[in-house]
């Protein structure tokens, strides 16, 4: 489970900074949603070289919330999995300001299920 700072700040926040791998050395600002304490993300470019492809490489990354920096692992979602219409709805849910909604309505598509991780703590070592 992450610390409680982290869903506070998912609740009242849009945008979430996130590395993935081990050799980035800056963060990208991306859409983030929570279900049941269970955080997830989706690519929403679906690029060859990108926070998703860096995470399917090497499974960490850290995920930067105002101040604070969480080490995290990321698994990804099998498209069959029913969790991806809940997730869906968390994303059409928080992201429906005026300038996001169309943006929430793509990454909401049965297509973005194959891009979707799921993110939980590393342990450490």
């Amino acid at each position: 489970m992450f610390p409680e700072e982290l869903y506070t700040y998912l609740a009242n926040n849009t945008l979430v900074e996130i590395k993935g791998g081990t050799t980035r050395l800056t963060f990208l600002k991306i859409w983030m949603v929570e279900i049941d304490k269970r955080i997830f993300a989706r690519s929403w470019n679906k690029s060859e070289r990108s926070w998703f492809t860096e995470f399917q490489k090497t499974g960490i990354g850290e995920l930067k919330f105002g101040e604070n920096i969480i080490r995290v692992k990321a698994e990804k979602i099998d498209p069959g999995n029913p969790i991806n219409q809940k997730i869906s709805e968390a994303y059409l849910g928080k992201y429906n300001q005026p300038g996001n909604l169309k943006y929430a309505e793509g990454i909401s598509q049965p297509e973005y299920f194959d891009y979707t991780m799921e993110f939980s703590p590393q342990d450490s070592v």
